[in-house]
């Protein structure tokens, strides 16, 4: 059996996506990253932005570009999404339309600006009548998390099935308080201490957690030193339990991928436990004088596939593990 069947065993397994996603919104930002992309292979997402891509007056155009890369044969790994202008713009609705009609290649779809469970569930059954006219059921939604009332919901819409991930939209948070929190705020070291902000983070990576969703860390404005972006994603992840994380410059791509990527030592460690745990059909095992038992397998387990997908090549010791059916990993559009 494939250690998820084993190590799961019939419940939720939580989802796992490239630990960056990348955002472009002008065509030619758009189609270097695609270039990139190829290049570098499916390593990171990148979501092509109505919402802030899309000058005033050409709103629609701009979605039916959008519809036209992910169609297109330069996406050759399907791991292309898009984020639609809010549900409250008059362009939301028409973003939805012409986007879904490229559904069958479509990775997510993002849905920004949300205030609540119940106008989030509108939104996804308008998207789900446009997708599945273009042959695409349970077309993945990203979440961005902005508004009071969406992080007041915060539980309600990570348990929504088709909500795949919430991504921490930081700016957008921090001006809703009207100047209560600081513009220091939206970013670090402020960003990491203010309460409120601190507050925002965990609420959103608890709610991803507890039904198995993605969070995924809100931008580093700095595009110039790549060493922030790094920093920035050193403590989402090791202090607030982020496993994604935004990039708005290809330079902050790689220090993304690089940081969140398990590191050798950890990943040397993991293929030595589950080499020893398959071979006595996942019961417990002694190794180095510690106990582990299926609690400490599925966290292994979680750190190949996270190393995998990353790019890294994984001891051999393991590579009978990951044959057979699973859906940890992302799956090629339909």
């Amino acid at each position: 059996m494939h250690p998820s069947e084993v190590l799961f065993q019939g419940n939720r397994q939580p989802h796992l996506l490239p630990a960056c996603d990348h955002y472009a919104g002008s065509e030619k930002l758009m189609r270097k990253s695609i270039a990139l992309q190829q290049e570098l292979g499916p390593l990171f997402d990148i979501t092509l932005d109505c919402e802030d891509g899309a000058s005033a007056g050409n709103e629609e155009a701009h979605a039916r570009l959008v519809a036209q890369l992910v169609n297109a044969d330069d996406n050759q790994f399907n791991r292309i999404g898009a984020r639609v202008h809010d549900v409250a713009s008059p362009y939301f609705a028409r973003d939805v339309e012409l986007i879904c009609a490229a559904a069958q290649r479509l990775a997510y779809l993002v849905i920004p600006k949300v205030n609540s469970v119940d106008e989030l569930a509108r939104a996804i059954k308008l998207v789900n009548t446009h997708a599945v006219k273009a042959g695409r059921k349970d077309l993945p939604i990203h979440v961005l998390i902005e508004t009071h009332g969406a992080l007041h919901d915060v539980y309600a819409i990570a348990a929504l099935p088709q909500v795949q991930c919430l991504s921490f939209g930081i700016m957008d948070f921090v001006s809703s308080h009207y100047g209560a929190i600081p513009g220091s705020a939206m970013r670090t070291p402020g960003q990491f201490t203010h309460p409120l902000v601190v507050r925002a983070k965990l609420e959103i990576a608890a709610a991803c957690h507890a039904h198995g969703k993605v969070p995924s860390h809100n931008v580093t404005t700095d595009i110039k030193d790549t060493a922030v972006a790094a920093n920035d994603a050193q403590r989402a992840a090791a202090e607030f339990g982020y496993t994604r994380m935004w990039s708005i410059h290809p330079n902050q791509i790689k220090p993304i991928i690089k940081t969140f990527t398990p590191r050798l030592s950890e990943v040397s460690e993991a293929a030595a436990i589950l080499h020893e745990a398959a071979a006595v059909q996942w019961g417990p095992i002694s190794q180095n004088g510690r106990l582990h038992d299926r609690a400490s397998y599925r966290y292994y387990w979680t750190v190949l596939q996270r190393a995998k997908m990353a790019g890294l090549s994984l001891p051999e010791s393991v590579a009978p593990l990951f044959n057979g059916p699973s859906t940890d990993l992302p799956q090629e559009a339909n």
